[in-house]
Parts: C-alpha cells; structure tokens; sequence
C-alpha cells in the first residue's frame, strides 16, 4: 500500500472543518447558504428558509464562520447577509478525493 504523507495542518484543519459540520441543523443552514447562491442571505431570510432562527442560528453561523465555511457581512445598519466561502467548501471537498484510488494498483496503468 503507498503512503503518502498528508501534512498535520491538513489533516488537522480537515477535522475542525468536518467537526463544525457535525451538527444537522449547521448542514441544514450551510445547506441553505449553498441553495441561494453567492449573494447570501440575510440572517432573518437564513433563518426562515433553514429553521434555525435567534440565538441558535447566531451560535451555528459563529461556529461555521470559525471553520471557514461561511463568511458574513454588514449590509447597510443592522442587515447581516451570509454567505457560503465555496473556495474553502471546494479545498474540502478536494481533501477528501486528491488521492482518490491512489492505493488501487490497477489505477496507476488506467490513469498513468
């Protein structure tokens, strides 16, 4: 079996990000974030559309903003808009499949 040497920071970042998504109802509003698009969604649309409102939703956004997978923005007085950091959500998602197959001897004669 190859190994290859995935750095600590990686596997580590790679965790506290998957941690922050061990929760349903953060799926559900990250869920939402990705349902509406790059422009976001105000806290109070966010929290009508997944059904997570008031200080539950504040909690979830912090912890999801710390993991680096939502970012939020003041629009205007009192507005917050949120939105989804898909560069990161992809590096996720990329995390987990840059060594897809990577130990399958037959892959290094199909895709070499």
């Amino acid at each position: 079996m190859k190994q290859t040497a995935i750095p600590d920071l990686d596997l580590t970042l790679a965790a506290s990000t998957f941690a922050a998504l061990g929760s349903e109802q953060r799926l559900s509003v990250l869920h939402t974030l990705v349902r509406a698009g790059p422009e976001g969604l105000s806290i109070g649309e966010l929290g009508t559309r997944s059904g997570v409102t008031g200080s539950t939703l504040t909690h979830h956004m912090k912890i999801l903003a710390q993991a680096g997978l939502v970012t939020q923005e003041r629009k205007g007085r009192s507005i917050i808009c949120a939105a989804v950091a898909y560069d990161e959500l992809r590096q996720l998602s990329n995390f987990l499949l840059r060594e897809c197959c990577a130990d399958c001897p037959e892959t290094e004669h199909d895709h070499g």
